[in-house]
């Protein structure tokens, strides 16, 4: 509440008794309170008015005139209004923004003696506090570069109101970077550092108050990226890396949102992200790395591109040689170490006053001794520690080596010299007759001469030189013409054996082509059933097989060349045969059987005990073939044959030389053969013997006779054993035939037959058997007849001679006759 006093003079009249009117202001605050004064002390009666602003018309709000205050119904839209005790001033509460005008105070002092009458003007100004502002943005996420305005928006208050705005960091510190009596700013330009938390202040006479934070987020980017290489490594190309290493590529690029990142390796994406890391990284890694930032709200994007490069140490370890220099006065140490990146650094250790270009140094030879040794020391950027080589120089060990070959096809002669070994390796050429050289080569020389251009019997000379020797060493070679020896010039031998003929290359300077043999008849012997050849560079064996003394006797030469010139040697082969067997003369050529499809041979050797012969040929053929005979399918092939062209001797032959008789089988019985003998001694044929023809097997009725007989006996016992079973079992109708054959019915002579079966055993099986056939035809005859069975004892088992009848007994015996037929076969 604010209250202006009143001046002193106020209480006063003017001699002119006229009214006083004082003018005051009072400024009230909605809700609150305030005092309206009336005068400094309290009037006699006093009446309150108030009249709204923009009226004329003065009501009455409270008066007292002298009888207690009248608050009038007004007074109820003014706010709580009462009168303050002992004083005619108006105090207001809860002040409503509607008692805002003017108010009048009439007052009247002295009315019982000379009033005096004053009006007080109190102009009354309602103030309305500021309420919390609000702020409000054109965009809360504006793209940096572009426009926006913030505004601060009140409710209430009562102007004049300031505004201040403010901006406060991610930090937490607060800025105030505009105000005014406006509520609405434009930000021009806007860019990322605009970007965090603003608020607006508005503040009038009565209070000021503060909006709640708006957060301003600035769209940009993204920037163009950066990265970083761990471990860092900075080279004039960009960055670089050793071999086997982690390398960790990361990349930033401001933006807002924040960036997607893509990495590109030589233009391919290999990795989605903002860090790239290669665990063992290799060389194979080497290469240009994007790092392509991308804002996916804007559709933007930048990319950078770095040049990383891997270094790597040389495969292995440093090479070290010597080699010759200055027409080989000199030597050059030689060290390298290709590959790796960057290049290896080299030198030589231990070397004082020498020409050192790291992977050369120059050396005089003078002074220096073999198997000197020499070190050079390699290191690497990617090596932690160096790595050495050595090299010693030293004499060839041996000598220089020459020889001579000839080209496969007979085209070029090559003269070959070598001084192997040595360090540096040494300088080797040729020399030779009318002009024919080559010029110096490192360790080994070959002189190409044309074939047959070569001198006989001329020395061609090669010259080797090394650094650490003052005198050249030589070698020589003299070409000669081939020389052929063999083992004997005459080889003999029996006809039917392999026989082998050498030919021996005496040891020259110069090789020959290939030794060739060429036989009796001058043709070139190759590998055939009948020759073998076995054979090398330096000899050639010839074996002939089989050897004949009409084919393969005579003069075998063997021949040979070279560049220079050619020979030959003759070796002659005698075939000799073997002696004439002695004569062999048939015995006997008989049929074996009535067949006549085996013959039977036996035949005697002359002067047996003199030997001469290894085997026989028996020979047969066919002569005729008896009247009557006619081919058949079962005619030999031999005789189908005959019949067709003039008969042949066929051969069998007998390779056991103690042979003396031989069967012949499969022949045809129809046919008539003669048969011959010829010793054999290898393969010296001897006479044959003269031919015989087989003779028939002697005819032997021997057999037939007693086969005759033994079965004329069992067939005669046969019928007596009938002949007994029949008396027996018909004694009762005969009585006097069983009486004449048995005797008295009481003769102890006879024993009983109770069963005819016994009778029969009890018989004698004396006779004579027939041999052969009924059906065979052959001449009959009689035997002598067999003792009676009747005059033999039961129990016998063979023939009994004659006897008398018993007594009493006047039967005559009965007589039996056999006729027995025997054929031969």
């Amino acid at each position: 509440m604010s209250v202006f006093p009143l001046p002193p003079s106020a209480v006063e009249i003017n001699p002119k008794w006229e009214v006083v009117y004082q003018d005051t202001s009072v400024y009230g605050v909605v809700g609150k309170a305030v005092i309206l004064e009336c005068g400094p002390t309290l009037p006699d009666m006093y009446i309150w008015s108030f009249t709204m602003p923009g009226t004329e018309a003065i009501r009455a709000v409270v008066y007292d005139l002298g009888k207690g205050q009248r608050i009038q119904q007004l007074a109820q839209t003014l706010g709580q209004l009462t009168v303050i005790s002992n004083s005619a001033a108006v105090s207001i509460e809860n002040l409503p923004l509607a008692a805002q005008g003017l108010f009048t105070c009439q007052a009247f002092y002295d009315m019982e003696q000379e009033p005096k009458v004053f009006y007080y003007y109190v102009h009354l100004t309602v103030r309305v506090p500021v309420s919390k502002p609000y702020l409000l943005m054109s965009d809360v996420s504006p793209v940096e570069g572009s426009t926006m305005w913030m505004r601060c928006n009140l409710e209430n208050g009562t102007g004049p109101i300031q505004y201040v705005w403010q901006y406060e960091t991610r930090s937490g510190n607060i800025s105030a970077f505009a105000q005014g009596n406006t509520n609405i700013i434009n930000v021009t330009n806007i860019n990322r550092n605009h970007t965090g938390w603003y608020r607006c202040v508005a503040s009038n006479a009565v209070n000021s108050e503060s909006s709640n934070r708006l957060w301003l987020d600035t769209i940009f980017g993204p920037d163009i990226p950066q990265i970083d290489v761990t471990p860092y490594s900075i080279t004039e190309r960009g960055y670089s890396a050793l071999e086997r290493e982690t390398v960790s590529l990361l990349c930033q690029a401001q933006s807002n949102p924040a960036s997607q990142y893509v990495w590109f390796y030589n233009n391919s994406q290999v990795y989605t992200g903002p860090q790239l890391t290669i665990t063992k990284i290799l060389r194979m890694h080497t290469g240009d790395y994007a790092c392509l930032a991308q804002n996916t709200y804007l559709n933007t994007r930048s990319k950078k591109t770095i040049s990383l490069t891997v270094y790597y140490p040389p495969d292995g370890s440093p090479s070290c040689s010597v080699e010759a220099a200055l027409n080989y006065t000199s030597l050059r140490l030689l060290c390298s170490w290709p590959g790796g990146l960057p290049s290896s650094s080299l030198h030589w250790t231990g070397l004082v006053n020498t020409v050192n270009t790291n992977t050369a140094v120059l050396l005089p030879s003078e002074g220096l001794n073999s198997n000197s040794l020499f070190t050079c020391m390699g290191s690497h950027l990617a090596l932690k520690q160096s790595i050495e080589c050595s090299t010693r120089t030293y004499i060839p060990p041996a000598e220089p080596v020459c020889f001579a070959y000839v080209t496969n096809n007979k085209q070029y002669l090559m003269l070959s010299c070598s001084w192997d070994g040595g360090a540096p390796k040494a300088l080797v050429w040729w020399e030779g007759p009318d002009g024919q050289a080559k010029g110096g080569e490192e360790n080994s020389n070959i002189l190409i001469l044309r074939y047959g251009t070569a001198h006989s019997g001329k020395p061609y000379t090669c010259h080797a030189k090394h650094p650490l020797l003052v005198q050249t060493k030589t070698c020589r070679l003299t070409l000669e013409a081939p020389v052929l020896l063999t083992q004997r010039r005459v080889v003999s031998v029996y006809e039917g054996s392999d026989v082998q003929l050498t030919c021996n290359l005496r040891a020259n300077y110069l090789p020959v082509s290939e030794i060739t043999w060429f036989n009796n008849q001058g043709v070139g012997v190759l590998d055939t059933s009948k020759y073998a050849l076995l054979q090398t560079s330096a000899w050639a064996n010839l074996t002939v097989r089989d050897t004949d003394e009409t084919q393969d006797s005579g003069e075998y030469r063997c021949s040979t060349s070279n560049a220079v010139g050619g020979t030959e040697i003759n070796v002659t082969l005698v075939i000799k045969r073997y002696p004439m067997p002695p004569n062999v003369t048939l015995v006997k050529v008989m049929y074996n059987s009535q067949q006549r499809n085996e013959v039977e041979l036996e035949w005697q050797v002359e002067n047996e005990g003199g030997g001469g012969w290894t085997g026989f040929i028996l020979q047969h053929i066919w002569v005729s073939e008896r009247p009557g005979r006619r081919g058949s399918n079962n005619d030999s092939k031999q005789e189908m044959e005959a019949r067709i062209s003039p008969p042949d001797w066929y051969s069998n032959i007998i390779q056991d030389p103690e042979v003396r008789i031989y069967t012949v089988g499969r022949l045809t019985s129809t046919v008539t053969y003669q048969f011959r003998i010829t010793p054999v001694n290898h393969r010296t044929v001897g006479h044959p013997s003269a031919a015989k023809t087989p003779a028939e097997p002697r005819y032997n009725v021997y057999p037939a006779v007693i086969g005759a007989a033994i079965g004329g006996m069992l067939f005669a016992a046969f019928l007596t054993a009938l002949l007994l079973v029949f008396i027996i079992r018909n004694r009762n109708n005969n009585p006097r035939l069983h009486d004449m054959l048995f005797g008295l019915q009481h003769s102890q002579s006879r024993e009983n037959i109770n069963f005819p079966e016994d009778e029969l055993e009890g018989r004698s099986e004396g006779g004579i058997e027939e041999i052969g056939g009924s059906s065979s035809p052959g001449p009959t005859m009689a035997l002598p007849r067999a003792a009676s069975p009747l005059t033999t004892s039961p129990t016998s088992a063979t023939p009994a001679t004659s006897q008398a009848p018993p007594p009493g007994d006047d039967n005559e015996p009965v007589s039996v006759t056999i006729t027995v037929k025997a054929t031969g076969s």
